[in-house]
């Protein structure tokens, strides 16, 4: 059975419930907060919890939030397979999420920040292993250049996902050029997407992200509660979500990537592997909380349901 390396990063999440953000210099009152671990953490664990075993490559802290961290990830049987830590502790994100389950985060990053070529040359890659990069990690001076390294060393055999994230909106940084080619699965959401294309709609993004990757590079939109587009070889197809009541959409697009991961893994087609991950983000907007991927019973129940088979 192949596995999931994660290369991002594992943060704790202070998550805070309010009706809407305060203006500058203003204060509300939350519903509820509460510690959680996020940030690489929400990928992992969907894909942990839909079958696909998971090491996380990454650092974590020396303190109060690196030990929330490992216990999250000991729990999900995440294995650690960095077991060095730093004097730092773990980072810290304020998810705030508002009635409308718009979500707004605040970063202060830590430990998970930094990774060296030692650490990455102690990890044992085998072919069919899909190795996870987060567009978050080439914003981290004390990881990015080791990290993208180590990726565009590794045999052909092992497939590489990335997730740019939110905050890589340009194809012409120096990292970002060099990781196109080895780019096997590109997945984010449509703002993403329209942003790093300088595009207006998903068909052009599509073409725009196909000019810089590789002719073989599978790419994947999410498009909110209309699902999702996957793209190869040109050939663009939707494949619609499904209808719920979103509470809190912290988490949903991590949900997606790991569970779309963790279908491929186990041999289905890009379609099918669309379907269950469409499926577990719908499930995940409506719980709260950042690491709410559903198993893959209740995924399967939930096509079911809708499906009728």
């Amino acid at each position: 059975m192949p596995k999931l390396l994660h290369t991002g990063q594992v943060m704790i999440d202070l998550v805070m419930a309010v009706d809407k953000l305060p203006h500058s210099g203003g204060d509300v009152l939350a519903q509820s907060a509460r510690f959680e671990a996020g940030g690489g953490f929400n990928v992992m664990a969907a894909a942990q919890r839909n079958g696909l075993p998971v090491v996380y490559l990454g650092r974590h802290g020396n303190g109060h939030f690196g030990d929330l961290a490992r216990e999250a990830m000991t729990a999900e049987g995440i294995r650690l397979g960095i077991e060095q830590s730093t004097e730092r502790d773990t980072g810290l994100c304020v998810a705030l999420t508002e009635a409308s389950a718009e979500r707004t985060f605040i970063s202060c990053i830590g430990a998970e920040s930094e990774l060296t070529g030692e650490d990455l040359a102690s990890v044992a890659v085998e072919a069919g292993d899909f190795v996870y990069v987060s567009g978050y990690s080439l914003l981290y001076g004390g990881k990015a250049q080791a990290l993208v390294d180590w990726v565009l060393d590794l045999p052909g055999g092992i497939k590489v996902v990335f997730d740019p994230g939110p905050l890589v909106d340009s194809p012409d940084a120096p990292l970002m050029k060099a990781l196109f080619p080895r780019i096997d699965l590109w997945t984010g959401n449509r703002v993403e997407a329209l942003r790093f294309t300088g595009t207006t709609d998903i068909a052009e993004a599509l073409n725009g992200l196909a000019d810089h990757l590789s002719a073989n590079t599978l790419m994947v939109v999410r498009d909110g509660p209309q699902g999702c587009w996957i793209s190869q070889h040109g050939d663009h197809r939707h494949v619609p979500g499904f209808k719920v009541v979103a509470v809190d959409s912290n988490g949903a697009g991590d949900a997606h990537a790991g569970v779309f991961v963790a279908g491929l893994a186990h041999g289905l087609s890009a379609v099918e592997a669309a379907w269950r991950a469409n499926a577990a983000a719908a499930m995940a907007v409506t719980r709260w909380g950042p690491a709410t991927s559903p198993g893959a019973a209740e995924v399967d129940a939930l096509i079911r349901e809708t499906f009728g088979a």
